[in-house]
């Protein structure tokens, strides 16, 4: 038997997923949530096949919640986006179902999931590329959600100083410490306000508040000095870049 978490911070769409699964012999609900925190956890206790999500939720959404997990299960989003979101759901094979939705409509996901399941292709795969992919909720753009161990804490964007390239990860550095994210220097580099941050080199991106001047290293190479005393490497394409954005 195939087991299965519901995550959505509205009771009402929570009873009508438990009620259209009421006749399904192969899958079990185990656990229900109110939001991405209990989530979390339920993923982590049961290791579901498959989770019925909504997006947008307190405290966290379902992408930033999905961002914070090892392994990642089967989705079926159950949201009220707008079309034009969903698209990117679409692009990445992963279902979703449209609120207000369907017995018929919310067997056809399933449906699409059982088929997916019987084929080679990796929905952990799958919602890794949506996650790169999708369009980004307002939120995302102004804060940062990081989890350690059973700690998940939020970082505004503003209290960032730099992040830097550290094998598959990133740190995220702010004043007191810094934290790991699983995403790459690109997906950031398009995601934070490019008036706020800036890509020096292949390894870094700083806040520019925290900037207080370039200084020369050796023959033709330079470095960005923050405010704290830290030294950030500037490629020569990132220099002239630099020098034009600050218009020196």
């Amino acid at each position: 038997m195939k087991k299965v978490v519901i995550i959505d911070d509205e009771p009402l769409a929570r009873s009508l997923v438990l009620e259209y699964l009421a006749n399904r012999n192969d899958l079990q609900v185990v656990a229900e949530c109110n939001n991405g925190y209990e989530g979390i956890k339920a993923i982590q206790q049961h290791q579901p096949d498959l989770i019925f999500l909504d997006i947008q939720m307190p405290k966290i959404n379902g992408f930033e919640m999905l961002e914070l997990l090892d392994e990642l299960p089967s989705v079926i989003f159950a949201t009220a986006f707008d079309e034009y979101a969903i698209k990117a759901f679409e692009a990445n094979a992963v279902d979703y179902l449209l609120k207000p939705f369907s017995k018929e409509r919310f067997d056809l996901a399933l449906h699409k999931w059982q088929n997916k399941s019987m084929t080679a292709t990796d929905p952990e795969k799958s919602i890794a590329e949506l996650l790169q992919t999708s369009e980004k909720q307002p939120e995302e753009r102004h804060r940062i959600v990081v989890r350690n161990n059973a700690e998940i804490s939020i970082i505004p964007v503003q209290n960032i100083h730099y992040i830097e390239a550290y094998d598959d990860y990133l740190k995220i550095f702010t004043k007191d410490s810094y934290f790991l994210k699983k995403k790459t220097m690109s997906y950031y580099e398009q995601v934070l306000d490019p008036s706020l941050f800036f890509r020096t080199h292949r390894s870094f991106i700083i806040n520019l508040n925290e900037l207080t001047r370039i200084e020369p290293l050796e023959k033709n190479t330079y470095i960005a000095l923050l405010r704290s005393g830290k030294k950030i490497p500037l490629s020569r394409t990132g220099y002239q870049k630099l020098k034009e954005k600050l218009g020196i």
